[in-house]
């Protein structure tokens, strides 16, 4: 098949162009060309940007695809762009929604594909649900060949997955870690969640390309792996070689002290706040053999490493570390002032 990536180089599609590279299959990326480091040998790079739609019409010519996969599509005059460059010139258009579009607050812990969508918390994710309207409408209406793939809280080996982190990503809570500080855990750190290796995501989604099942349907790909925050900060202060010690916080608090650019309200009480469970029972009946892999402990192990052996992934954040600070400073004092007055 000719599979173009529209991205390819992200920590979700990175893995999916590193497997699809091994195959026999015609890999197309289009992306500003930032991490060139990432683009396979044999790949073919089309540079530019997305957003100029006459730019990639003319180099992409008339060049038809079996498959044009959407990762950075967010808003729906993207999607509504994707159908004016490939409808007609595609067996498959597959778009990357997102778990986080699921029903919040949360109704049932067991997540399917049949969940309904609704999200107060994040403004991203209501992007995301329209964006999956306007395809369905595309595909009802005009037979437009589209697949929906719900990923959920996937890593790489680039970065550790935390539940709660600035703007400049996950260093400084491993920091915080390394320094023997306490780290803030939304809620009581007990609730559920769900770590996906991108390389498990990659196969489950390679799975879903040229297959006829896949079109006009919605898949999760997760891994099966369910775990407490606990068990998760517990796993990566494991492999940081430190101990693990959490500063408990109330998921709403954090969304009503945080400043706006750490999108708190969206992140917790839209996402990660909740207990859910997925079932990926869809996915595996459209893809035979498809079977998450890699254990989390495994593959947060190889995170940190990188991370540790890369500096240029150890971006410091001293404005979330001192807000971290303040944050825990505070209720520390309110929890011995209340201490004292119940004595």
């Amino acid at each position: 098949m000719r599979i173009l990536l529209i991205g390819g180089t992200g920590t979700i599609s990175s893995a999916i162009t590193r497997q699809l590279a091994e195959t026999h299959h015609e890999l197309w990326l289009l992306n500003r060309g930032n991490h060139n480091e990432d683009v396979p040998q044999h790949a073919k790079q089309v540079v530019a940007d997305i957003n100029d739609e006459a730019e990639v019409q003319r180099l992409l010519g008339d060049t038809f695809f079996d498959c044009v996969c959407e990762f950075i599509g967010f808003v729906p005059e993207q999607v509504e762009r994707d159908y004016r460059l490939f409808a007609g010139r595609t067996r498959q258009y597959v778009y990357v929604s997102s778990a986080s579009a699921y029903h919040k607050p949360v109704r049932s812990h067991i997540i399917s594909e049949g969940t309904s969508l609704a999200n107060p918390y994040w403004l991203y994710s209501r992007n995301k649900i329209a964006c999956e309207e306007h395809l369905m409408h595309y595909y009802r209406e005009h037979q437009f060949p589209v697949t929906i793939v719900r990923p959920s809280h996937t890593y790489s080996e680039r970065s550790v997955p935390t539940g709660l982190h600035g703007p400049a990503g996950c260093w400084q809570v491993l920091k915080r870690m390394l320094e023997g500080k306490p780290v803030i855990v939304h809620g009581d750190g007990y609730s559920l969640w769900t770590m996906t290796s991108n390389e498990d995501f990659a196969r489950g989604f390679i799975g879903l390309l040229g297959n006829p099942h896949a079109i006009g349907e919605a898949f999760q790909i997760m891994s099966d792996e369910s775990l407490t925050w606990n068990q998760i900060y517990e796993t990566i202060a494991q492999a940081l070689g430190v101990a693990y010690k959490p500063y408990y916080v109330s998921s709403a608090f954090l969304a009503s002290v945080a400043p706006p650019e750490y999108d708190v309200e969206g992140n917790l009480l839209g996402d990660k706040a909740a207990t859910v469970v997925f079932d990926c029972s869809k996915l595996k009946r459209v893809v035979p053999g498809f079977q998450p892999m890699v254990r989390f402990e495994q593959g947060v192990r190889k995170s940190v490493d990188y991370v540790l052996s890369h500096p240029e992934c150890q971006q410091a954040d001293p404005e979330f570390d001192r807000w971290c600070d303040r944050v825990i400073a505070v209720l520390e004092e309110a929890r011995i002032r209340l201490s004292e007055n119940r004595s």
